[in-house]
């Protein structure tokens, strides 16, 4: 059957798949895949920078910068290698491991440590973090900036119907009369206050992170 909104599963990817093709990026299922192939490759540059663990030596720079990449530079096409994997194995995150074990084959310091891919995690542990990612920047790069210009949208309207009378309620009953600019105006100020606590709760995360000396997801 052929992909139309009439057929989608979900009015997101149907009636409003246009409003949500930003969310794209950060929803698919090929996000997904590139969200999890980041922690994977990060877990292992982990393990190869920790001096305890000797099977793993450290990775040069050129092979540091070339896993990155894998991550910066994962296309439509890796997915596809995915998901035919995954119908072989019938596990998604095991796929991730297969193919990342394939994408190490040319590189010698990646292909000797191709077997420690995964090493100690179990999917869970893969998943949680790609989906915290997932939200994460989906609220950074989508969510946030949409929220600002919604806030600058109401600033205007406050300020244009500032003298817009209009009849307060209290309880289902008329009460002292407002104007319209001073309820958006109202609006306005949760908004913001809500913003300002997102923007506190992530600097007090990240000092903690700091404190801790752990590494900050990307």
């Amino acid at each position: 059957m052929p992909q139309s909104p009439l057929n989608a599963l979900s009015p997101l990817d149907g009636r409003y798949h246009k409003q949500t093709e930003p969310l794209r990026a950060f929803f698919s299922e090929a996000a997904l895949f590139r969200y999890r192939i980041a922690i994977e490759i990060r877990w292992l540059l982990a393990l190869a920078a920790e001096p305890a663990i000797a099977e793993i030596k450290p990775f040069s720079k050129e092979t540091d910068a070339e896993l990155e990449r894998i991550v910066e530079t994962f296309s439509e096409d890796d997915a596809a290698q995915v998901k035919a994997i995954e119908a072989e194995t019938n596990h998604d995150v095991k796929a991730i491991e297969y193919w990342l074990m394939k994408r190490f084959a040319g590189n010698p310091e990646g292909a000797r440590v191709a077997g420690f891919v995964h090493f100690a995690c179990t999917s869970e542990d893969i998943n949680n973090l790609a989906y915290g990612l997932m939200v994460k920047e989906a609220r950074d790069h989508v969510l946030l900036p949409w929220l600002d210009r919604v806030i600058a949208a109401l600033v205007a309207l406050a300020v244009k119907l500032a003298d817009a009378a209009m009849l307060a309620r209290t309880h289902g009953q008329p009460a002292s009369p407002t104007t319209l600019g001073k309820e958006l105006a109202n609006v306005v100020h949760r908004l913001r206050r809500a913003r300002r606590r997102d923007a506190l709760l992530r600097e007090q995360r990240a000092q903690l992170l700091q404190r801790a000396e752990l590494p900050q997801s990307r």
